[in-house]
């Protein structure tokens, strides 16, 4: 049974849903507006520092803890569908994740649909990582997150990498993964009565927003359930029950794990898509941090450790 606090979530995209239902034709502006405010889902971590940089030319914002091991670094990718949301929205969120972790994590603004089309966000978000390394960063001391499209960001970022035969992050957390521009997921519609947000509609019209006039719906970089997955990094996917998107990170598992890929998915009963939301508020979204930020932990240490002692 989940609990009282993270009901709260569902709530707030439930108000969301309806301001949105009742405006069918409503201005993009007021759609990302409204959903920026799902930062107030998450309670202000405690000793959490930040600091505006720009990074690659593109701005970001560094959420530094208290207890911290400065070379390692995570990089942040926001959900929003491409489209809403920003570094400023997942600050606490992240500021959390780096809490658990003891690492520094960048969140960045990458640019947006459907005024910037795909490949845009794949593109800044390969700068950014680009520039981690120019930094002098190790690619060890490199993770990769993000959640919802973010997610598929993290996903995408390092395919791009490891075509461009760049060094490889040490590894990648995706919570509430979307993955499937193509939106094929049978959670889609069997969970479509629980999920206060995610509804099938919503997703497609923010895919065509993504991929824009150009952009394909099985393009691996879009769509990494296409992606040669092979030669990835490991890979921890944190997902709720009730989420409309839960088989798109179920099929990505299956198929990371069939092309030799290290993966880890948690699945927490009756949770709304990003419970990680509430993190401060809610039993469950902190115990989904701390898991997913133990086993980054546990990446980073198994790849500083010498071969030998492996």
């Amino acid at each position: 049974m989940h609990s009282t606090e993270s009901r709260s979530l569902g709530e707030y995209y439930a108000e969301n849903a309806a301001v949105l239902g009742a405006a069918p034709d409503v201005s993009l502006p007021l759609m990302r507006a409204l959903l920026e405010g799902v930062h107030r889902c998450s309670a202000e971590p405690a000793g959490v520092t930040y600091a505006d940089v720009t990074a690659g030319a593109l701005p970001a914002t560094w959420c530094v803890p208290t207890s911290i091991d400065a070379s390692r670094v995570i990089l942040y990718f926001h959900g929003g569908g491409f489209v809403l949301q920003s570094r400023h929205s997942h600050r606490k969120l992240a500021g959390h994740l780096a809490a658990a972790a003891g690492a520094r994590v960048l969140v960045v603004d990458y640019r947006q649909a459907p005024e910037n089309p795909f490949p845009a966000q794949l593109e800044d978000a390969s700068t950014v990582y680009s520039w981690l390394l120019d930094q002098g960063i190790d690619s060890r001391h490199i993770a990769l997150a993000g959640d919802s499209a973010g997610a598929n960001l993290a996903v995408t970022t390092a395919l791009a990498a490891r075509d461009k035969g760049l060094d490889l992050p040490v590894a990648i957390v995706a919570l509430s993964p979307w993955f499937d521009m193509e939106n094929t997921s049978s959670t889609l519609d069997s969970n479509a009565a629980h999920d206060a947000l995610v509804q099938r509609a919503l997703v497609e019209q923010m895919a065509t927003m993504f991929l824009g006039p150009n952009g394909s719906a099985r393009d691996p970089l879009a769509n990494p359930l296409y992606a040669d997955l092979v030669g990835l990094p490991p890979i921890y996917i944190s997902a709720g029950g009730h989420e409309a998107l839960l088989d798109d990170g179920v099929r990505f598992a299956d198929r990371a794990e069939k092309a030799g890929v290290a993966v880890t998915m948690e699945i927490e009963p009756e949770q709304q898509h990003v419970f990680h939301f509430m993190a401060g508020n809610a039993p469950e979204a902190d115990k989904a941090l701390a898991a997913a930020a133990e086993w980054l932990v546990v990446q980073m240490d198994y790849a500083e450790e010498p071969s030998s002692a492996r």
